[in-house]
């Protein structure tokens, strides 16, 4: 339940939710790319990528100096369908 709690937080900052939405349209991106994306710092943008990272929301992969993000394949159900809403066409 704890895992549960702490993953509904995380969707819980907007950009968090614009970093998610842009890992679901590029599948990856770096953290600077990311930081360009959803108009924040790079410090700011690792750290929301470091709480995403936690909940297992995102995987990440050293590429030479820079540190890669995609969304996680392993993702909880939960985090699975929150992730479908975001950026869905509203009915």
């Amino acid at each position: 339940m704890k895992h549960l709690e702490k993953t509904f937080k995380a969707f819980g900052n907007i950009t968090r939710l614009k970093i998610i939405s842009l890992l679901k349209k590029k599948k990856t991106a770096s953290v600077g790319q990311i930081s360009e994306g959803v108009k924040c710092s790079y410090k700011a943008a690792s750290k929301h990528l470091s709480i995403l990272f936690r909940v297992d929301l995102v995987d990440r992969e050293q590429r030479g100096y820079e540190m890669h993000y995609r969304l996680a394949d392993d993702m909880s159900s939960a985090g699975q369908k929150i992730t479908a809403l975001i950026d869905a066409p509203s009915q």
